[in-house]
C-alpha cells in the first residue's frame, strides 16, 4: 500500500475520528496494526426533531448516525481499543445547520463541509475531547490530502489520488492545526484503501461512501419555500420556481422553461426579489472573482499579487490565476474564463505542486466583457 510508513508512530497516542466508514475504520487498524495507542473518537450531530428529514439514507446528517456509531464502536471493540463519542449536535445545529440556511435563503451556494471541517471536526470535538480528560498526541482522520513541510513550514498538500482528494474540503487548516494531525490515506487510492480494510477484515470494507449532506436532501432544512419568478437577464418572466434553494449557478434541469433551441442556465439567484435568474451558457463564465474571508498559509504572499492555480469548488480543476490578499479580502484573476463560479461557494489557492497557499468565499464574479455578478 503506498500510504505513509506507520511504524514511527508506534507508541504514540492518537486519536482516530470515526465516522463508520472504511476510510476511518482503515486508518484505525492500519495505526492499531502498527502498534499505536489508539482510541475511537466520534461527534454525535444528529437530534431527533432538530430537522424533519424524509428517510433515513446515508448521509452526514440524519437518523443512520446510530448506526453509524454503532459501528465504530463495533470496530474498536473488535480491536480491543477505547472508543468515545461526543454529543455536539447544538453546535452543529448552530454553526452549521444555521449557516447554510443562512446562505441558501441569502441567494448563495453555501459549502457546509469547508465549515464543518474548520468548526467541527478540527474545532469543536477536539476542544470537547480535551475538555473531557482525553490525551493523546495526535489526531487522525481518512481524509485523503496530505501533510509535508513546504519552505520550512508544516503545508497541506493535495493527495496523490487527485480524483479522491479532499484537500478543498479542509484548505482552512493552517500549520498550528496540522503539526498534530496525521492523514494516513493521502498517499493512496480507494482501492488500496478497501484492499487494506479487506485484509484487517474490517466489517466496512466494502461499504458505501455516503454522498449526501442531509438524509433526504436538504430540503428538509426550508419547510416553507416562497415560489418566485424565473427571468432572463433582461427582467423578463419566463415562468416559476419552486423556492431559490432549490437552484445553484450552472444548473440546466429542472427549470421548466424553454425560449428556443439554445439551453438556458442559471445564472444567478436574486434573494431581495425573489427571482432566480436564467442566461446562455457563455454568460456562466468569468474573468475573475471577489471574494471576502480569506486565509494565506504563507504570509509572504500576503499584499502583493501571486501566482496560484486555483479551484473555485470541489470538482473544478484548479486554475491559472493571479492572487492579491489584502486582510480579509481577495481578487483572483483567471488566466482564462472560469465557469459557474457561485457566490457563497469557497476557493482554494495551490502552488504548482499542490501545496495549499489558502482560500477565501466567493462573493460575485466578473465577467470577461466587465460587470459583477453576485
Amino acid at each position: 500500500m503506498s500510504c505513509i510508513n506507520l511504524r514511527p508512530l508506534a507508541g504514540k497516542r492518537v486519536a482516530v475520528g470515526l465516522s463508520g466508514g472504511v476510510d476511518s475504520s482503515t486508518v484505525l487498524g492500519l495505526l492499531a496494526e502498527a502498534g499505536a495507542d489508539v482510541f475511537g473518537l466520534t461527534m454525535r450531530i444528529w437530534r431527533p426533531g432538530a430537522v424533519p428529514v424524509a428517510g433515513i439514507g446515508d448521509a452526514c446528517y440524519g437518523p443512520g448516525e446510530g448506526e453509524d456509531v454503532a459501528a465504530a464502536e463495533a470496530l474498536c471493540s473488535s480491536l480491543g481499543v477505547p472508543y468515545v463519542s461526543l454529543d455536539l449536535s447544538a453546535e452543529y445545529e448552530a454553526l452549521i445547520l444555521g449557516y447554510f440556511r443562512r446562505e441558501y435563503l441569502a441567494g448563495r451556494t453555501p459549502n457546509p463541509c469547508v465549515r464543518c471541517n474548520q468548526d467541527m471536526k478540527f474545532g469543536f470535538l477536539l476542544e470537547r475531547a480535551k475538555e473531557a480528560g482525553l490525551e493523546f498526541e495526535l489526531f487522525a482522520t481518512g481524509h485523503y490530502a496530505r501533510i509535508e513541510e513546504r519552505r520550512g513550514v508544516t503545508a497541506l498538500r493535495r493527495a496523490a489520488d487527485e480524483s479522491k482528494d479532499q484537500s478543498y474540503f479542509i484548505h482552512r487548516l493552517g500549520p498550528s492545526t496540522l503539526a498534530s494531525v496525521i492523514f494516513p490515506l493521502g498517499g493512496s487510492t480507494k482501492a488500496e484503501v478497501r484492499a487494506e480494510a479487506r485484509r484487517l477484515g474490517l466489517a466496512a470494507a466494502d461499504k458505501a461512501e455516503s454522498q449526501d449532506f442531509i438524509a433526504g436532501g436538504y430540503g428538509a432544512l426550508f419547510a416553507d419555500q416562497e415560489p418566485g419568478d424565473i427571468v432572463d437577464e433582461g427582467g423578463t418572466v419566463l415562468g416559476r420556481h419552486s423556492g431559490i434553494v432549490n437552484y445553484t449557478i450552472g444548473q440546466r434541469r429542472g427549470l421548466g422553461i424553454s425560449t428556443g433551441p439554445e439551453p438556458l442556465y442559471v445564472c444567478a439567484l436574486d434573494a431581495g426579489r425573489n427571482r432566480v435568474v436564467v442566461s446562455r451558457d457563455s454568460s456562466l463564465f468569468c474573468s475573475a472573482i471577489e471574494a471576502s474571508d480569506a486565509v494565506l498559509h504563507d504570509e509572504s504572499l500576503r499584499g502583493g499579487p501571486f501566482d496560484a492555480f486555483v479551484r473555485i469548488r470541489q470538482n473544478h480543476r484548479p486554475a491559472a490565476a493571479r492572487v492579491r490578499v489584502d486582510g480579509g479580502r481577495a481578487r483572483v484573476e483567471f488566466a482564462e474564463p472560469q465557469r459557474a463560479a457561485a457566490p457563497g461557494q469557497s476557493a482554494v489557492f495551490y502552488d504548482a505542486d499542490g501545496f495549499v497557499l489558502g482560500g477565501c468565499v466567493i462573493e460575485g464574479a466578473e465577467r470577461p466583457s466587465g460587470g459583477l455578478t453576485r
